[in-house]
């Protein structure tokens, strides 16, 4: 999966799902995704963005060679627009030391900074995934030649058995070759439920800081698990 920045609650039941989660970056950077930016409440109803704001790049710079600036304090910006929540979630102030602690590190890489947030909310919500930085890791794989074969030819470098994807990539795959090299090609998707945000309608799909206020890390993990399988 490409970083995501504090991504949505099935992005972690992908992590919790797996033996190894590989932060796939070499691939261009598309402006306005979920890269250097999610969801949260706003204060009275809808949602706002919270983001990292990012350094100039060319048009096809990598996802590795993205960098957020370092001529403003964004993170404080974040963590003032949190500060609404704490009238309404019962998990406001462990929430907020976790954010901190996600928010801390000195790099700039966008890549390297969201794999410190998925570290550190997982070890708070329970998790203890191996997350790795594909750009770091210098597999030698076959040579790729659809978009599907990223996948295939990485699981096959690392000797795995079984590639998970979300529901929504279905289309670029070929399961014939997964079955040649005998690996079996899943699709999760999630029944993910409502919880209570202490609101009349409730915002659906929102980043994971919003589900870490309202719910406990048990909770959480619970929710997790809530799955199917397309080829099940």
């Amino acid at each position: 999966m490409q970083p995501y920045f504090f991504p949505y609650l099935g992005y972690y039941s992908l992590i919790k799902k797996t033996d190894l989660f590989i932060l796939f970056d070499t691939v261009q950077f598309i402006r306005h995704g979920w890269i250097e930016r999610n969801r949260i409440l706003k204060p009275q109803d809808s949602w706002q963005y919270i983001a990292a704001p990012l350094e100039k790049f060319n048009l096809g710079t990598k996802i590795q060679d993205v960098k957020t600036r370092t001529n403003e304090d964004w993170q404080e910006k974040i963590i003032r627009q949190l500060d609404h929540y704490k009238k309404k979630s019962p998990f406001y102030h462990d929430t907020l030391a976790v954010i901190r602690e996600s928010l801390k590190s000195e790099k700039t890489s966008i890549t390297e900074i969201n794999k410190n947030i998925l570290e550190k909310t997982c070890q708070y919500i329970g998790l203890t995934p191996k997350i790795h930085i594909y750009s770091e890791m210098d597999l030698k794989i076959e040579e790729v030649t659809h978009p599907g074969e990223w996948a295939l030819n990485i699981s096959k470098s690392m000797g795995a058995t079984e590639y998970i994807n979300p529901t929504g990539g279905v289309e670029i795959f070929k399961r014939k070759q997964f079955d040649e090299a005998g690996i079996k090609l899943s699709f999760m998707g999630n029944n993910l439920p409502p919880y209570p945000q202490r609101r009349p309608t409730f915002e659906n799909g929102l980043s994971i800081i919003d589900v870490m206020m309202f719910n406990s890390p048990k909770d959480i993990c619970e929710m997790l698990d809530n799955v199917f399988f397309l080829n099940e």
